[in-house]
């Protein structure tokens, strides 16, 4: 059974994950709080052993996916800029149009890169975490890559 300082431990090591996942599938940083805290909540509530520190970051990936899922099936969502939200200043123009092209992007693939590029999972982890084929992953991937190709070959002509 989960204890406090476990709890903590994983509260402060993941918040901002849980957060970035959300954001990246709602779009909205209220509901993008809201999913963080139900998957705390539920994390709270059901207390599970996990068996290590990946085993953890996968269960609390998994859940932020669903309740993201969740809130986007809701008649009352909606969406607002990035610009609304607080995010950090980016170095440069460059990386304000690339985040702006990602932001585009169908969550599906913007999830992937994102579990991929900043989270670091392989192919085969983010298969289990989005309950998808390996295939379809790497297809999302290719697809997510082709079209940023693609609008950062257009905004620089």
């Amino acid at each position: 059974m989960l204890s406090e300082a476990e709890y903590t431990r994983y509260a402060e090591s993941y918040l901002d994950m849980v957060f970035r996942v959300a954001f990246g599938y709602v779009k909205n940083s209220a509901d993008a709080d809201d999913i963080t805290q139900a998957v705390f909540l539920r994390l709270w509530k059901r207390r599970p052993v996990f068996q290590d520190e990946a085993h953890a970051k996968y269960w609390l990936l998994r859940v932020t996916v669903n309740e993201s899922k969740r809130c986007l099936c809701s008649p009352w969502r909606r969406s607002e800029s990035l610009e609304m939200c607080e995010v950090p200043a980016l170095p440069s123009h460059a990386h304000r149009e690339m985040l702006d092209i990602i932001e585009r992007m169908k969550p599906k693939y913007r999830t992937a890169l994102y579990l991929y590029y900043y989270e670091g999972l392989s192919t085969e982890e983010i298969a289990g975490v989005l309950k998808i084929p390996r295939s379809t992953v790497l297809t999302h991937l290719r697809r997510a890559r082709e079209q940023f190709k693609q609008e950062w070959t257009e905004a620089e002509q």
